[in-house]
């Protein structure tokens, strides 16, 4: 079953490097080097640390906010979307031939995130900027807490005594249920990576069976909804190449050169400025509002 994970993940890779090549000279966009080298320092950042499972769409979306990277922010679940997709892939193929998990939960979990994921971006195409924004807003606010619980290690205490790498019963219905859920956030910028890790803690996996069932949650809904932000034309290709270039030099060098790293104080960092990227993304919300 891993060999035919692998070759699915490598055909989403040449399907979706495609798709945004074809859109890049349907659109006729110039491949601007500056562009190309700031949305590569922002794919190597925030995908790194995705590799080591902080995330990206927290760090992203307060790089973009710094950066001014986007000029429309009811592109940004979509941008985040596609550029990230590769890159989380890549991170994939390391974890899935890694860890061995239950193949049922693997399985079920990652197609009802799927599911959820194409159900989510149906809505969220249709929201008007102030909206995404309000959500991006309560959605980093959420994460926060999420990731300060797990930094507090209030999870791990959770999972002293989790053994299982597969779920059945009930846990697995609402393992299913709850990734289902993640995945129609996902759709929107939520990231999936830190309440999956809760949910899988709580259902009585150990810790590391969380990396192939988010990894490849994302690796396979991203080029999926991929496809609803290309049609809708809901996304950005500013730097594109770039910033998947170096999101896959940021996972390789996470996967393979980084043996150990301490994450306590990036930890918290993260986690401040994501309330404050919160707070950011809330006021410009209500400027919009006033606008309109």
């Amino acid at each position: 079953m891993v060999s035919l994970i692998v070759w699915i993940l490598i055909i989403c890779i040449i399907g979706l490097l495609s798709l945004i090549v074809y859109q890049l000279y349907q659109t006729g966009d110039r491949l601007v080097w500056r562009d190309n080298l700031l949305g590569g320092l922002i794919g190597l950042v925030t995908d790194f640390l995705d590799t080591l499972g902080v995330g990206s769409f927290v760090t992203t979306t307060t790089l973009f906010q710094v950066t001014n990277y986007l000029d429309d922010e009811r592109n940004l679940p979509g941008t985040m979307n596609i550029a990230h997709a590769i890159p989380t892939i890549t991170e994939a193929l390391f974890f899935v031939t890694i860890v061995k998990v239950d193949p049922t939960t693997l399985i079920t979990m990652v197609l009802a995130a799927v599911v959820g994921s194409l159900i989510g971006s149906e809505v969220v195409v249709r929201l008007d900027q102030a909206m995404i924004q309000k959500i991006m807003a309560i959605a980093l606010i959420v994460t926060s807490i999420l990731m300060a619980i797990n930094k507090m290690g209030w999870v791990s205490i959770l999972a002293i005594h989790n053994d299982a790498m597969g779920l059945t019963g009930w846990p697995l219905a609402i393992g299913i249920g709850g990734n289902f859920v993640l995945g129609m956030l996902m759709s929107a910028g939520v990231g999936l990576y830190a309440p999956c890790m809760v949910l899988v803690y709580f259902l009585g996996l150990k810790p590391i069976a969380a990396f192939p069932i988010m990894m490849l949650s994302c690796a396979l809904l991203m080029p999926a909804v991929s496809l609803n932000f290309v049609r809708t034309k809901r996304y950005s290709l500013r730097g594109i190449l770039g910033f998947i270039a170096g999101g896959v030099i940021g996972v390789v060098i996470a996967a393979t050169l980084v043996k150990s790293l301490s994450l306590a104080v990036l930890g918290w960092l993260i986690v401040a400025v994501s309330c404050w990227t919160a707070v950011q993304l809330w006021k410009s919300a209500r400027r919009t509002d006033r606008m309109f």
